[in-house]
């Protein structure tokens, strides 16, 4: 038997739910609430008759509409991916099926575009970090985006780009540790380029423009500083060759050159350190 809809009032708490009442003797009863947007497309007022299957339907359609405003909630504090979109919704435990309703209702209206997320993605890390592109396509994809469009997005991130930004990052970096060798700087910086995403051609040039400006005079100040420390480490146990040979094997270790090295040991060592 059908049920009549006897009045619908506005929620306190919610000005877009409305809770529905169905006459019930000479009185009425609360029914189920829906959204306004449900409302409006059923048409609910008072006195209209609902059958069992379409309040069946209104009901599946309200917790639809609720988990759609869910993502919408999720959405307006940044861009989502789909997968994002997908993995959210499964947290709050919305219906397997419900949420493809929604993923392609978001689609459809433009919510969600992961080649726009991609793009807009790639340009944020261009513009506030110090990620290469590798990194921020390697990023994109745990995010969900198809490995295909991140490949594509990050193709924003140029090859002057990318120099640019790797050689402001060397050029921060080669001086705040001086009194390390030349060579385990270059080492150190490569690796770290490599961890951070930029392509190998770009670390290349990036660090042959470094070794043309190589510093003689602040790599000497670093071999005597370093070869000092090894002097002072090993002097109580060793001397003459054996101390010049222990200090010799430290500072190659370090990654100073041998011509270097032996003038170390010929100006310092031997001269009476």
């Amino acid at each position: 038997m059908p049920a009549k809809i006897s009045r619908i009032t506005t929620q306190q708490k919610s000005k877009q739910r409305y809770n529905i009442y169905f006459v019930e003797g000479d009185g009425d009863k609360y029914a189920f609430s829906v959204d306004e947007a449900i409302l409006v497309e059923f048409g609910l007022r008072k006195g209209l008759e609902l059958d069992e299957a379409t309040i069946d339907l209104l009901i599946r359609k309200d917790t639809i509409q609720k988990s759609y405003l869910l993502a919408i909630n999720y959405l307006s504090f940044r861009m989502r991916t789909r997968q994002e979109i997908y993995d959210y919704l499964v947290k709050k435990e919305v219906e397997p099926e419900h949420i493809i309703i929604i993923i392609d209702r978001l689609t459809k209206e433009g919510l969600i575009n992961d080649k726009q997320f991609a793009e807009a993605f790639t340009l944020t890390r261009i513009n506030t970090t110090s990620k290469g592109p590798l990194l921020v396509k390697r990023e994109l994809i745990e995010k969900g985006v198809a490995p295909s469009i991140a490949e594509e997005a990050v193709t924003l991130y140029n090859y002057d780009t990318q120099f640019e930004k790797a050689m402001k990052w060397v050029n921060k970096k080669i001086g705040s540790s001086k009194k390390e060798s030349f060579n385990k700087k270059i080492e150190q910086l490569r690796i770290t380029l490599v961890q951070k995403g930029f392509t190998s051609d770009v670390i290349g040039e990036v660090l042959l423009s470094v070794v043309d400006e190589k510093d003689n005079a602040a790599e000497w100040e670093s071999l005597v500083y370093q070869g000092e420390k090894l002097v002072r480490k090993h002097s109580a146990k060793k001397s003459g060759y054996e101390l010049k040979m222990k200090v010799k094997e430290g500072l190659y270790r370090k990654g100073f050159q041998i011509d270097l090295i032996n003038k170390f040991i010929d100006e310092e060592i031997e001269a009476g350190f």
